[in-house]
């Protein structure tokens, strides 16, 4: 099919307002690394590394809880409804996060949103995938992983522009007394409120997905869609392909024993242990313990917060790079790139902390470290977990390999306050440098090519001949 045939703009504006999902997903989980510091004054639980560690972990609850709820109301509702959910309860938790008075109440509202994120990240890859033609598929699902870099690119730019000048010499307890300390934090949650209402907004104006249309038997709205986005021919040949990947099931009950089925249960392996790999190879604990990271490194508070949107801004930049790339380079090499990439750093920043190095060599190899993981592992395992998993069981088994997604990142992020103190900084990176040695291997052994093949193609290439 050639490129004039397809309406690029129709399906750029569906991927942009779907992937908005993703921008609200990236500012609420980024958004407490800069309000850290003073919400643990506000509260009054600094120095106590489990509540700092339950604090910034929370939502991830909310994400898990999300992951396992978006299977079943993808495959029953499609994705267009659970993501006006999910903008509904960003709205929800941005206003009451802001507004608390007390520890417990914070908690409630962070694992709201984390609700969200977790309908948002399983949901807004899969619409994107569903609706984009195979050939620039890559690049229109890597637009979710750039919206939520903007999205944290845009909390940690908030929080700096929210945040007063603290001066070097200012004591804990004054920092508390601040407006920093007293309201500043508020204004950060709050400033979610405009992005979250207006994807509220937006989603209705988006169609449900052609597979899903396809899936209920709705074929001439899937047909619609399908002509909106490549004309009649490819209209007509997308939609005999989806029926028949979907003909051999037709009319029966989705059961997760069908997960268990030698034809699929390798490749709902695969999907979970790089949605695993992607938290457990550590880059997130920049983000979330940004202020811990950077001041072990010897920098202040207030150098902390600039330094965070270096590192955001670098984030941003990366993720162009990994648009350019997924659909010439592949996903498989750019997923191998980004572990023996990140075990190679992670091995020289736990050697800068070990020998006691601070200032730009710690914040270089930062932006090393997040400049890779940016280009592939960020985007990429998305890409991936939107592509190989059936038509008729994508739904539920996206949703566990989401569900395996939050759950490694609240043990990564649970614990990293517990590891910082047993092992150093130095130790910790080691660890997340060997993880990414063993993510390498898995990678290497395991993982097909899916760039430039339809998502029916991906299907029937990963479940033929197996017994």
């Amino acid at each position: 099919m050639k490129q004039n045939k397809f309406n690029i703009k129709y399906v750029l504006f569906l991927a942009l307002v779907s992937a908005m999902g993703g921008f609200l997903f990236g500012y609420d989980w980024v958004v407490i690394g800069g309000a850290k510091p003073f919400y643990e004054l506000y509260f009054n639980i600094t120095g106590q590394a489990t509540l700092q560690g339950w604090a910034v972990s929370s939502a991830l609850i909310g994400c898990i809880f999300g992951a396992v709820l978006s299977g079943a109301v993808a495959d029953k509702f499609g994705r267009k409804l659970p993501l006006i959910m999910a903008a509904a309860l960003f709205t929800i938790s941005a206003f009451g996060t802001g507004y608390v008075e007390n520890f417990t109440s914070f908690i409630v509202y962070r694992l709201i949103g984390g609700l969200g994120i977790g309908l948002a990240s399983t949901l807004s890859p899969m619409y994107i995938a569903e609706i984009a033609p195979a050939k620039y598929r890559g690049q229109f699902v890597a637009i979710n992983q750039l919206t939520i870099v903007v999205g944290i690119l845009a909390a940690q730019i908030a929080n700096y522009a929210i945040a007063e000048p603290i001066p070097t010499a200012m004591t804990p307890e004054e920092i508390a007394a601040s407006w920093n300390g007293e309201s500043g934090w508020r204004w950060m949650f709050w400033a979610e409120l405009i992005p979250a209402f207006l994807f509220f907004v937006l989603m209705f104006l988006v169609p449900k997905s052609p597979r899903f249309l396809s899936k209920i038997g709705d074929t001439d709205k899937a047909l619609s869609v399908l002509q909106k986005i490549g004309g009649t021919t490819y209209a007509e040949k997308e939609l005999t392909n989806m029926q028949l990947t979907l003909e051999e099931s037709s009319g029966k009950k989705i059961s997760f024993s069908e997960l268990r089925n030698p034809k699929i249960l390798p490749i709902l392996i695969i999907g979970i242990v790089l949605a695993i790999f992607q938290q457990w190879c550590g880059i997130n604990i920049i983000f979330n313990y940004a202020d811990e990271i950077f001041t072990a490194a010897g920098y202040s508070v207030g150098d902390m917060l600039f330094n965070i949107i270096i590192t955001g801004s670098v984030n941003l930049i990366f993720t162009f790079v990994a648009m350019r790339t997924v659909d010439s380079w592949g996903r498989r090499k750019l997923m191998l790139l980004g572990a023996i990439g990140l075990a190679l750093v992670y091995a020289l920043l736990g050697g800068a902390y070990y020998f006691e190095f601070s200032g730009w060599p710690v914040l270089l190899l930062v932006i090393i470290a997040i400049a890779i993981y940016a280009m592939s592992l960020a985007p990429i395992t998305w890409v991936v977990l939107s592509e190989i998993f059936p038509n008729r069981l994508r739904g539920v088994a996206m949703s566990i390999a989401t569900f395996s997604l939050w759950i490694a990142s609240f043990v990564l992020t649970f614990t990293f306050p517990i590891l910082n103190r047993l092992l150093g900084a130095s130790g910790t990176f080691w660890v997340y440098s060997g993880i990414c040695v063993l993510g390498y291997v898995f990678i290497k052994k395991t993982l097909p090519e899916t760039k430039g093949k339809s998502l029916e193609e991906i299907e029937m290439e990963l479940t033929k001949d197996k017994k």
